[in-house]
């Protein structure tokens, strides 16, 4: 299915299939056993599962529901816009309607946006966030609004420890008061990772009293860390489902454990099972979960590597059922513990952009420091150039290990002296693969740790146009070509015989976006007249 210009396309490209969600009620992440909406939904049946839920990139997934709307959010990390916000009516059909923080970046932070927590609390929704402080560690913020969709108000950074601070997740205690949980970020200095919990003011603006330790990674399998702890209470414990070891890349290690305790403050108890959640021949790292419930059905919405593509595409929204033991312990069935995909199997998303709206298609993604200028008119991008790293970069979220990306590029020979602009594989600012035009040729380009190499060049053919293609396989094996009459006969680079290595593309924490790119001086503008990307 190619979903066409006039398509208002999900974050990560028409999400299917994500048939449950959690209600926060009091920041509680899960209905009590007795509201009106879980004894509705007592005898719901259990889902039809086609993971991923979330194809793409989409780490820590948080969801509530507002009414009768389910709201999601995912981490961006060093992509823009800041965290993306997604609503559904119906928990298939997915509509992104903004961004919580669109345009600008809160005042307080730089980069590495992570583990948002979509909350809802009477008529205000509350995130709670990660980000890295100026001039200073990885802290816990706050924004808010008066509806889901926005705009948000930030209220800044409330704790930021020498050492970093990550993971926020709002709980209330027995009593009713409310706490923030986040987790000390010891491992980035070789030392244990506490979970904190500490009371929180009731405008959600600032953390109050005296902090208390919950737990911390003990166990063998948790390695050094544990993290992204999510919290629900059910009958007479809180549950505390928390991330362990390893989150990330080829040699990830991540799994799931859980912990309870009848007050929230603890005595806490790590479930001597312990991880609950592991990989499979499908899914491999699960990890930073979201445990929701459907009546008497409970699931984990949580993070995963799909093993055919790994960190290429990244860390994908995967559904997990699992049930309660006789003595109160969540388990997960079976051998694999996650389920794989099911069938039918899900629907690879596509995207064609003519580019003919009044502004970009809000899933086009840029670097969270760069962002560029660009403009749609007359059914054209205008891209301005930069002349830092891998220039001005717009990207797209790939949703599968193999997938075919083009572009037309107008008027080449136009580009001014020293501005290159064409198609790319993008993992961040210095680590890209591009085809692109400009000083009179055509080249083929790596930038590998800031570090440019020239693969192969041609001279630039006379065309009023120019389609550039890119072609990938496995995530990281690349092949580009280019056409002069619009894709109907296509040219190989020169010297080029077999596919370009691009395994050192993603850093550790993200996933490769397709686009394209203009660098140069930013008095520079290159014209795309469309994009389109099919995944395989």
């Amino acid at each position: 299915m190619v979903l066409n210009k006039n398509t208002n396309l999900v974050l990560g490209l028409a999400l299917s299939l994500l048939g449950a969600c959690q209600q926060i009620a009091s920041t509680v992440s899960t209905p009590a056993a007795n509201t009106a909406e879980t004894l509705a939904e007592a005898d719901a049946p259990a889902l039809t599962i086609v993971n991923p839920v979330l194809a793409g990139d989409f780490p820590d997934p948080s969801i509530t529901k507002v009414g009768d709307t389910y709201w999601a959010t995912a981490t961006s990390s060093n992509w823009g816009p800041v965290f993306p916000l997604l609503k559904s009516t119906n928990l298939t059909d997915w509509e992104l309607a903004g961004h919580v923080f669109p345009n600008e970046l809160p005042a307080w932070a730089d980069y590495y946006f992570w583990a948002p927590e979509i909350s809802q609390e009477g008529n205000k929704t509350y995130i709670y966030y990660t980000a890295h402080k100026k001039n200073g560690p990885l802290s816990v913020g706050i924004a808010s609004a008066d509806r889901p969709e926005g705009p948000y108000r930030d209220h800044g950074p409330i704790v930021g420890q020498e050492a970093g601070s990550i993971d926020g997740f709002p709980m209330r205690d027995e009593k009713g008061e409310l706490y923030l949980i986040w987790k000390e970020d010891g491992n980035s200095r070789n030392l244990p990772t506490p979970i904190w919990a500490q009371r929180l003011n009731e405008e959600h603006t600032a953390l109050t009293g005296e902090k208390t330790e919950l737990f911390r990674n003990t166990a063998p399998w948790e390695g050094n860390l544990v993290e992204g702890v999510a919290m629900v209470k059910r009958n007479d414990y809180y549950y505390a489902f928390y991330a362990g070891n390893g989150c990330c890349g080829h040699t990830c290690t991540y799994g799931i454990g859980v912990a309870r305790s009848k007050t929230l403050l603890g005595p806490w108890e790590k479930y001597d099972k312990n991880p609950i959640l592991t990989k499979n021949e499908k899914w491999a790292c699960p990890g930073h979960g979201t445990v929701f419930n459907r009546g008497n059905r409970w699931y984990m919405l949580h993070h995963a590597y799909d093993t055919r593509s790994f960190e290429f595409v990244g860390r994908q929204g995967v559904i997990s059922e699992f049930t309660w033991t006789a003595d109160e312990w969540p388990e997960f069935p079976g051998d694999d513990k996650m389920p794989p995909t099911a069938a039918p199997a899900a629907t690879a998303r596509n995207l064609s952009d003519e580019f003919d709206r009044a502004t970009l298609l809000p899933t086009w993604q840029w670097p969270v420091e760069e962002r560029p200028t660009a403009a749609v008119r007359d059914g054209k991008l205008q891209l301005t150039a930069r002349p830092q790293h891998s220039g001005a970069v717009l990207g797209q979220h790939t949703t599968t290990a193999n997938y075919t990306a083009t572009t037309t590029l107008l008027n080449p020979a136009a580009l001014p002296t020293g501005t290159v602009a064409g198609i790319a594989a993008h993992g961040d600012p210095e680590n890209t693969l591009a085809l692109t035009t400009g000083n009179a040729k055509l080249q083929l380009w790596q930038l590998e740790k800031g570090k440019q190499k020239t693969l192969s060049e041609v001279k630039l053919p006379a065309a009023a146009a120019l389609t550039l293609r890119m072609q990938a396989q496995n995530g990281n094996l690349f092949r580009f070509d280019w056409s002069t009459d619009g894709g109907k006969t296509w040219q190989a680079m020169p010297g080029i015989t077999g596919t370009i290595n691009g395994t050192y593309l993603p850093p550790w924490d993200r996933g490769v976006r397709a686009g394209v790119l203009v660098k140069g001086p930013t008095t520079a503008t290159a014209t795309f007249e469309n994009f389109t990307l099919q995944n395989q």
